[in-house]
């Protein structure tokens, strides 16, 4: 029988705190491509995926955290919503509050967010405020609205983005048919990294679901987890926060990460690590993807892809192995990095008069 996907609540409902009465507030999330990297693969002797997450709704893997809060935000009886962010949760919020019905408040740091996510926040009718910090700033106005105002705080320090978000290492698992050996991501307020691990210990477990019962382990293991902040915004390398946080990678420009003790717990629990990686070595990533593997991510996402691929270049990476890599946010969402040479000097079009045979040469191509 024909299946239409639901969205992440309800195609997981029984692993997630809702119930059948439960108003869902979705867009179709979920249910993103894990597609095979065939040149990464070859580079490092693994077999390595992409879970490429710019395929959901609005761009980015917030979407999963976000039908969760905004799902929340209803069955509380809110009006409103408000969140920091550094562009991709302003966007996921400000779709899901109009979904939902609800007013978004998005603070934003000033001039450090890209314009693809900007114009998504104002498209939906986010009222949005740059505030003169940054993005930590940000999150502690925010906290401090949803304690003493009414509104609802959808960041990642509300557990029920961390619950929508964990549905990723369920979705690979199931592609698979078990769990990675090695999940390789980036790390910037690490929520993510933290729900993927919470994912992938709950389909390693029998799990006491509220609504089924006992559900059985659906996968055998659990993947070393490989976090990658960026070499100017890394406060798990640096084992303290950064006050001035400083990047290209605008979605991972954040130097005192909600998720604190979680991604810690997940680094450690799984055998994994959180490294950093330059801006320059991102930046090769960005074209890698784009020019090798045919997948186009905004920088912050490719600095997981950076991170392995530095790695390998090490000798650090075990070959025969399966590699899962989340790629988070798609490329249209940041592109003026896409049209850069690696000198930094701007692509320029060749321009050819209208002749047929002009073009054809330009192109190295010869008549039949």
């Amino acid at each position: 029988m024909a299946h239409q996907w639901r969205g992440v609540i309800r195609e997981y409902a029984d692993r997630l705190p809702v119930t059948e009465a439960t108003k869902v507030i979705t867009l179709g999330e979920g249910g993103t491509p894990l597609v095979h990297a065939q040149k990464l693969s070859e580079l490092t002797g693994s077999t390595v995926y992409l879970k490429v997450e710019g395929m959901n709704p609005t761009g980015s893997f917030k979407d999963r955290g976000m039908t969760m809060a905004m799902t929340a935000a209803v069955e509380a009886g809110a009006k409103a919503v408000v969140c920091a962010s550094t562009g991709n949760t302003s966007a996921s919020a400000a779709a899901y509050a109009t979904a939902a019905g609800l007013k978004c408040a998005v603070l934003v740091p000033e001039g450090k967010i890209s314009m693809g996510k900007l114009s998504q926040a104002i498209a939906h009718g986010a009222t949005l405020l740059q505030v003169d910090g940054n993005f930590d700033n940000c999150l502690d106005i925010a906290r401090k609205l949803g304690e003493s105002y009414p509104v609802f705080l959808v960041n990642s320090v509300n557990p029920a983005r961390i619950q929508g978000q964990k549905t990723g290492a369920f979705e690979i698992v199931d592609a698979l048919g078990d769990a990675p050996d090695i999940h390789v991501l980036p790390v910037g307020n690490a929520g993510n990294i933290s729900a993927y691990w919470k994912g992938y210990k709950e389909y390693s477990a029998p799990f006491e679901s509220a609504t089924a019962g006992t559900l059985p382990a659906v996968s055998t293991k659990t993947p070393a987890m490989w976090g990658f902040q960026a070499a100017g915004a890394a406060p798990f390398v640096a084992g303290h926060p950064i006050t001035e946080p400083d990047t290209i990678a605008t979605a991972i420009r954040i130097g005192n990460p909600a998720s604190w003790d979680t991604a810690i717990a997940a680094r450690d629990e799984s055998g994994g690590f959180i490294d950093a990686v330059t801006d320059e070595e991102i930046l090769d990533a960005h074209r890698w993807l784009s020019a090798k593997e045919g997948v186009f991510v905004e920088p912050g996402s490719a600095a997981g892809v950076a991170g392995l691929i530095k790695k390998h270049a090490a000798g650090e990476v075990p070959s025969g192995k399966t590699i899962v890599i989340t790629v988070t946010g798609h490329g249209l969402k940041d592109p003026q990095w896409a049209l850069r040479t690696e000198d930094g000097s701007e692509v320029q079009p060749v321009k050819v008069p209208n002749d047929v045979v002009t073009v054809a040469a330009e192109l190295g191509l010869e008549e039949s």
